[in-house]
């Protein structure tokens, strides 16, 4: 795959909007400011495809990507306090409509900050994927903020925090240093190459 090939296509406000899945689907999940635009820069080699937003609770759309046979979803960040209750369950809505249809959804990439133990909406959202068996890989960004003993610690401390610990695939990501990013890769990679084997 020439992962620098991958567009946007387009953004949805709301689950009805959404058309019919017609071919696999990836999907990026995560907590407001958690770093999903940095990571999906970072794994198509470009500055500007996701847009990068300093203020968290931007992303309040379902935008969609694609690359060659794949599509890539974006969903919007959850957790952010310091929007109006309307619009979070709008969002809410958004995420939920989307997770509990009936997609051709092969994998997410569930984002947690590495820094800090998963939120209680991290919590909530991994063990809604484990009940729906969705398959999933968590993502630890920001992993250059972290000195060596530190990363030990949480990681250590990771194993009891999420639920299923010892099932669930890891990988520490960065932005800065692009750490991970051939993990995912190839765990994408893989996923395309299934769905065409499929088609």
């Amino acid at each position: 795959m020439n992962f620098n090939n991958a567009k946007f296509l387009t953004s949805y406000g709301k689950f009805s909007q959404i058309p019919k899945s017609d071919r696999t689907e990836i999907a990026f999940a995560g907590r407001s400011n958690v770093g999903k635009s940095s990571l999906i820069n970072k794994i198509f080699n470009r500055k500007a495809l996701a847009r990068v937003s300093a203020t968290p609770g931007k992303t309040a759309t379902i935008n969609f990507y694609e690359l060659e046979n794949v599509h890539f979803v974006d969903l919007p960040g959850y957790g952010y306090a310091k929007v109006s209750k309307t619009e979070k369950q709008r969002w809410s809505s958004l995420i939920e409509g989307y997770l509990q249809s009936d997609r051709e959804l092969d994998l997410v990439f569930q984002l947690v900050d590495f820094r800090h133990p998963p939120t209680a909406d991290d919590i909530l959202m991994i063990n809604f994927l484990i009940d729906s068996e969705i398959p999933f890989v968590v993502v630890l960004t920001k992993a250059d903020k972290l000195k060596k003993t530190q990363r030990a610690d949480r990681l250590e401390k990771l194993k009891t925090e999420l639920p299923c610990a010892d099932q669930i695939t890891v990988i520490p990501f960065s932005a800065e240093t692009g750490e991970g990013v051939e993990d995912i890769r190839e765990i994408i990679e893989e996923i395309a190459a299934d769905s065409d084997q499929a088609e």
